[in-house]
């Protein structure tokens, strides 16, 4: 299937490390690349679907939702610009999807078929054997993020998990004053806490002189206990 898109916006995508432009435009097609856009709030993949390919996120931003019998969701994860999703259903696709994929924002995805990604084509063409070490490295990567979700998620006050959580943000930004991705309401569900507890807790760390906030953008004053 023939992408339509400039080949050139995939730079910035890990998955696509050190494959020039020009074998992107060789790759893509035997990948079998398709791309679509979604708007703000519109279902990406549904829970209960089967699915044999892996989505790039080219623009925009992702949530991964988890659904509760009883009703409810969580976030699960978030993913922008050039980062992969869906990857681990792809290679199991008779498993069913246990979370939602939704648009944060509005969005553009490239699919690609994992079963094409991780067979050699006849060429064996050498940016084929690149982009499968690029996808062990992101997969790696996204077990340490799962391992820090844990670990941020493991302390019993939300204060503690609030520390956590900005800690490893300012650290990932390389600077204390940095934008979180989440809204109050997302933040709570990603740190698996009630939004009213959540947004009275910032508060009362801004009192003691801890942080500094106004709605997703926030400033580390002090070392934050864990």
């Amino acid at each position: 299937m023939e992408v339509l898109m400039d080949t050139t916006v995939l730079s910035h995508v890990e998955l696509f490390r050190d494959i020039q432009i020009k074998e992107l435009q060789l790759l893509l097609p035997c990948l079998q690349a398709r791309e679509k856009r979604y708007a703000k709030g519109e279902m990406i993949c549904r829970a209960g679907e089967t699915i044999s390919e892996l989505g790039v996120v080219v623009s925009g931003s992702i949530n991964v939702m988890v659904n509760f019998y009883w009703g409810g969701s969580n976030i699960f994860g978030h993913f922008e610009a050039g980062q992969v999703f869906g990857e681990t259903y792809a290679a199991l696709p008779e498993r069913e999807l246990l979370v939602d994929v939704v648009a944060a924002e509005d969005c553009m995805i490239l699919f690609l078929n994992l079963n094409k990604l991780l067979t050699t084509c006849r060429r064996s063409c050498a940016w084929h054997h690149q982009i499968i070490r690029n996808l062990i490295r992101l997969s790696a990567k996204k077990n340490l993020s799962l391992s820090t979700r844990m670990m941020q998620t493991a302390p019993k006050t939300i204060r503690e998990r609030l520390s956590l959580y900005l800690s490893e943000q300012a650290q990932h930004h390389g600077r204390n004053h940095f934008t979180i991705p989440y809204s109050r309401q997302q933040l709570a569900d990603y740190l698996s806490v009630d939004r009213s507890a959540l947004s009275n807790e910032l508060s009362k760390m801004q009192q003691d002189g801890l942080i500094r906030f106004h709605r997703s953008e926030f400033t580390l004053l002090k070392e934050l206990d864990m």
